[in-house]
């Protein structure tokens, strides 16, 4: 079967993205800062290790209080139903509330949550859209699903070019899909293609992922 087929289920497999709780250190500090790092660090080491009511005991007041990583991780438990019942719903408003801050996992899961109108409308342009911003920021997860909706032509205008761009930064940041799925993609080009496709990513790279 041509992998590119199965695309929008590889997607869903990817809304959680690596790994779940992978704590920011940029959210540890201004929770530091705020005098919330004590709060942060048990409650980050809760998720970790599965003990879900103490997370979101610790996790929760941060979340209020506007610390991203702390919305993201409520947004992760109410996806998976980890300690609160299953909501799509309100993962997506938690993910929103941290992908505004900037937050690259969450805008990457809210992304996936528009792609496939888990708690909010089905908006393909844009799961385009949140994927961009994290992709920008060199969201492994993000970049693959980029890549994805430019190989399918959902939410963006399709485009292999732009599609084994992405796939083969994602690749190049160790999503072995992306490496599998770019070789699949190759087959689909013309060489001349392919080879502006690699050097948009070599570009792309320099640029720090801005503006590709």
């Amino acid at each position: 079967m041509n992998r590119l087929l199965i695309l929008p289920v590889l997607l869903l497999t990817l809304l959680v993205g690596p790994p779940a709780f992978a704590a920011n250190f940029e959210q540890e500090h201004l929770a530091a800062r705020s005098g919330d790092k004590a709060s942060f660090q048990k409650g980050y080491a809760a998720a970790q290790g599965g003990d879900y009511a103490t997370a979101l005991r610790e996790l929760g007041p941060l979340a209020e209080r506007g610390n991203a990583f702390a919305q993201y991780s409520l947004g992760l438990m109410y996806a998976n139903g980890n300690g609160v019942p299953q909501d799509d719903k309100a993962a997506a408003d938690w993910y929103r509330l941290a992908a505004k801050q900037g937050y690259g996992p969450a805008q990457s899961n809210l992304g996936g949550m528009h792609r496939k109108g888990l708690g909010v409308p089905q908006d393909y342009k844009a799961a385009a859209k949140w994927y961009r911003l994290a992709a920008e920021q060199g969201y492994g997860a993000a970049q693959f699903n980029l890549g994805a909706a430019y190989a399918d032509g959902k939410g963006i205008s399709k485009n292999y070019i732009y599609a084994h761009m992405w796939f083969n930064i994602a690749a190049s940041n160790g999503d072995k899909e992306a490496v599998e799925i770019r070789a699949t993609l190759a087959k689909r080009m013309t060489p001349s293609q392919l080879k502006k496709a690699l050097i948009l990513a070599r570009e792309c790279v320099a640029k720090n992922y801005k503006g590709c």
